[in-house]
């Protein structure tokens, strides 16, 4: 499939000449934006609450938005209004393989990250779930106890295993989530239509996630050795069992380009990462993994994963499309959500 190679540039930017909304137009847009930054922040603090006050283990999955988001749409400025009633008319959704869009998150991340996006794709008549893998989020397991790239994949597993024989999805794995997209595409490839890596860990065979992030952080034996992020979760005299950056270091290396909203979310909402999994050379073979059908979304103003890293992942690993969203960090769910809406529906709509 990596013969058939396209790359498209998406910038937000170009909203202001497709729209000529007036102030009325923009109260709203701002009232809907205000309303789905207060519902997914009072979530994210009654998650962390909840994670204080139970123990014991569990897998939170998002899918569905309540009814209220439905009655109060968010409006699109990328999208012209025609476009928009063709991408949610019924031949639209009659043609596509599959209406399931499975979001999974990146270090340190959780399903809550995508609150723009499934807001954004149920309006559009998909049908989007995103999952905490395990020790992320809400689900309650221990991230020092998380060692291997098959536990932390755990809740992804259960989902595909759990469809019905002929039920396919979309898979849309952000940042190091790429790495469970690409373990999953091993485990079952008849049942991913696409899988999109969003500046995501898209690595070959035999390389492990942090070798993506290593001109960033240097080599993994300096990393283990050296980094003040280090989590020793076992004791001092113990190999680290997981990460996290200090709050100043995520707003530079993640968010310097999201609103003020969504970062305050994530400061509330963020986990530490185990480590085991980041550390794991993965097995991908010719007739599972490089057979499967991937796309790949840049983030150009993004300093976590350089535009120029993230260029070199696509000329090693080329996969069947190449997407760009200009003005991004790491985080285009926060940062340009309607951009990178529109290039997951029409990444569904591609044949």
């Amino acid at each position: 499939m990596g013969n058939r190679f396209s790359c498209k540039k998406i910038d937000g930017s170009t909203s202001s000449r497709r729209f000529g909304g007036g102030n009325k137009s923009q109260r709203k847009l701002q009232a809907d934006e205000e309303l789905l930054h207060i519902q997914a922040l009072s979530l994210a603090i009654q998650h962390h609450q909840s994670s204080q006050r139970f123990e014991g283990s569990m897998s939170r999955r998002i899918g569905s938005v309540s009814s209220r988001r439905r009655s109060n749409p968010v409006s699109d400025p990328v999208v012209d209004s025609g476009k928009q009633q063709k991408l949610q008319s019924a031949e639209f959704l009659e043609n596509l393989e599959t209406k399931n869009i499975v979001l999974i998150h990146g270090e340190g991340f959780g399903a809550w990250c995508w609150y723009k996006t499934i807001a954004l794709l149920e309006e559009s008549g998909m049908i989007p779930t995103a999952l905490d893998l395990t020790g992320s989020g809400i689900d309650l397991k221990d991230t020092n106890n998380v060692t291997t790239l098959e536990e932390y994949s755990k809740p992804l597993i259960d989902y595909l295993q759990d469809l019905q024989e002929d039920e396919k999805v979309i898979l849309v794995g952000h940042s190091s989530g790429g790495a469970c997209v690409s373990y999953a595409m091993e485990q079952f490839p008849q049942k991913i239509s696409k899988a999109v890596f969003l500046c995501g860990t898209m690595v070959s065979n035999g390389q492990k996630p942090f070798d993506v992030f290593a001109e960033q952080l240097g080599s993994a034996e300096l990393f283990m050795k050296e980094s003040k992020f280090l989590i020793h979760g076992n004791g001092k005299d113990k190999p680290a069992t997981g990460f996290m950056f200090e709050k100043q270091q995520m707003r530079g290396l993640y968010f310097n380009q999201s609103p003020a909203k969504d970062i305050a979310l994530a400061m509330v909402s963020m986990r530490p990462v185990p480590l085991g999994p980041m550390m794991q050379n993965l097995s991908l073979s010719k007739e599972k993994y490089e057979a499967g059908r991937r796309f790949y979304i840049q983030t150009l103003e993004d300093h976590a994963l350089s535009p120029d890293i993230q260029e070199k992942l696509v000329r090693e690993n080329p996969p069947e499309g190449v997407f760009k969203i200009k003005g991004s960090d790491h985080c285009p769910f926060f940062s340009k959500p309607q951009s990178l809406h529109k290039i997951l529906l029409e990444i569904a709509q591609i044949a």
